[in-house]
């Protein structure tokens, strides 16, 4: 680890959810790493960042040192143990009652899912060492007095030095696996109408990032469906110069005919017939496409 710590430079990013959009709103994470390359440790300080919040995009200390751990332990490139020993080169600092680390009895629920994929690419967007992913995990729940569903959707990798990101693939905090359609279909009263990569929605740059997908969901009973996602209003930013990934989008399609947009955290009543519709957010690309190889961010 302290290896791969003497290896960066100091550094420092902002990075922004769409809740920071909002008229007198904060959300954003600030860092700033600080490299001591005679020890191998480092400094990775969280002031700057958005006080507590009143709704639920407060992350426990403990997500906020867990996404810290895993990037630092991407960069060794190597075999370890993961154990304490990984985070004694780590000074982290993190603000009282901040939203990366908040005071009882704040709302965590989207720290886990949401806070920490945005944790994870203010951190690499800060070292430039790989570009960003989408900044979310789109977690859409649905359910009724007889059933209830709770799914993360993919998007595509980052891109980074020498590669294009890989399609369609759950990346950092969110590696698990969708349901099978098959299982879908049988346990539930749905039909999956859709699920097929966006081709070319990835940012773009001398590397890609991994293209997005698009997912549809017709429900066959009344339901009510929620949507926990971001990245629908503040894009992935793009890395040395890359361009920023494509926007998210939430949509419910009637069985009328009608159409509804949805925000980035929202819910609503579904009827049978009725169609949800996610459309996932891209990374930013890596270099642009007469790179010269500097970090612009």
């Amino acid at each position: 680890m302290r290896r791969a710590i003497s290896a960066l430079q100091d550094c420092e990013y902002i990075y922004r959810l769409d809740q920071d959009t909002l008229p007198n709103q904060s959300c954003k994470i600030c860092v700033k790493i600080s490299v001591d390359k005679n020890t191998g440790s480092a400094l990775i300080d969280f002031t700057g960042t958005s006080p507590q919040r009143d709704d639920n995009f407060n992350a426990p200390i403990a997500v906020t040192h867990a996404a810290v751990l895993y990037v630092f332990r991407c960069l060794v490139g190597t075999d370890i143990p993961l154990n304490a020993g990984c985070l004694r080169p780590l000074d982290i600092r993190v603000p009282d009652n901040c939203m990366l680390k908040p005071a009882h009895p704040a709302a965590i629920v989207a720290g886990n899912v949401e806070l920490s994929q945005a944790i994870t690419n203010a951190l690499f967007g800060a070292l430039g060492i790989l570009g960003s992913s989408q900044g979310t995990m789109n977690n859409l729940t649905f359910g009724n007095a007889q059933h209830q569903y709770y799914e993360t959707i993919c998007s595509g990798a980052p891109a980074g030095p020498g590669f294009h990101g890989a399609h369609g693939i759950h990346t950092h905090m969110t590696n698990s696996h969708l349901t099978d359609p098959e299982v879908l279909e049988l346990r539930y009263p749905v039909r999956l109408s859709k699920f097929e990569i966006m081709r070319g929605s990835g940012g773009k740059g001398e590397f890609n990032s991994g293209d997005g997908v698009h997912r549809a969901i017709t429900f066959l009973e009344d339901m009510e469906c929620a949507i926990l996602s971001g990245n629908r209003i503040i894009a992935a930013r793009g890395t040395h110069g890359g361009e920023d990934g494509r926007l998210g989008v939430n949509k419910v399609y009637r069985a009328d005919g009608t159409v509804e947009t949805l925000r980035n955290c929202d819910s609503i009543k579904i009827k049978a017939g009725d169609t949800f519709s996610i459309e996932t957010p891209t990374g930013g690309g890596y270099n642009s496409v007469t790179s010269t190889h500097k970090n612009t961010d």
